[in-house]
């Protein structure tokens, strides 16, 4: 199947309506979808016009799309390892005619340096692996395992490959999980990346917090705001006016 674009889109897939900007996103329901993780992420992040951003973990492209929506920043970058995300990623690209403002570049975030210069980035968004103990997925390579679990990259690699992309005062933009926030906090700070915004969300106001963002500075003052958790649903399961308006305003 051919669009309006003449972006080839395979029988298997699905295009999705990101309602910004009229773009959209090629997605392969078997495999991997982008989730509501990323799409908050993409709220919380800052980008100033100018600015030149890299995506780490891309997957289909989604933070960088939204991200060049939503703000005025000159470039956009996403880094995916998976070579069938790459390529739907380009697709969802060159759909939106976007292909001057995103690159989808395929490598190894443990391999960044050979990628990117030191200090390029202004800012570096991530939506990592959140799973750190693979268990019985150490064997399984899918689409799904390895966006879940560390199985390719650790946190450890996102936070060290973000330290060196990032300019003195370059912004590192992360969402992952409350368990995870210990290991987060020591390694932003052992990387010189100073955790300045902290913020909780809880999918329900008398839940526990599912998710957690962060945004740390690259050398910066230590001084921590922790915002008013973020909730995404209201008790009758819709969108709180908030989320609402980070999905479509």
């Amino acid at each position: 199947m051919m669009t309006d674009k003449d972006v080839f889109i395979n029988d298997y897939e699905r295009v999705d309506d990101l309602h910004r900007k009229g773009y959209k996103i090629i997605q392969d329901p078997k495999k991997f979808c982008f989730g509501i993780d990323a799409v908050l992420l993409s709220g919380f992040a800052t980008v100033k016009k100018g600015e030149n951003v890299l995506d780490m973990g891309t997957g289909t492209g989604i933070i960088p799309i939204l991200l060049e929506a939503k703000t005025e920043g000159n470039h956009f970058t996403g880094l995916e390892i998976q070579e069938e995300s790459v390529e739907m990623a380009r697709r969802s690209v060159k759909l939106n005619g976007l292909s001057d403002k995103i690159d989808i570049d395929q490598g190894d975030i443990k391999d960044v340096l050979s990628m990117y210069k030191l200090a390029s980035f202004d800012v570096i968004t991530s939506n990592p692996p959140y799973m750190n103990d693979g268990g019985g997925l150490k064997n399984d390579f899918t689409p799904k395992a390895i966006a879940r679990h560390e199985i390719l990259c650790s946190l450890d690699d996102v936070i060290k490959g973000a330290a060196k992309l990032l300019k003195n005062g370059g912004r590192f933009y992360m969402v992952h999980r409350p368990h995870r926030l210990s290991d987060i906090m020591f390694k932003l700070r052992e990387n010189k990346l100073e955790p300045k915004k902290l913020r909780f969300i809880h999918s329900y106001i008398d839940k526990e917090p599912s998710m957690i963002l962060i945004e740390a500075v690259r050398n910066s003052k230590s001084w921590l705001k922790v915002m008013a958790p973020l909730i995404v649903y209201n008790s009758d399961g819709t969108y709180t006016d908030e989320v609402y308006k980070i999905y479509y305003e």
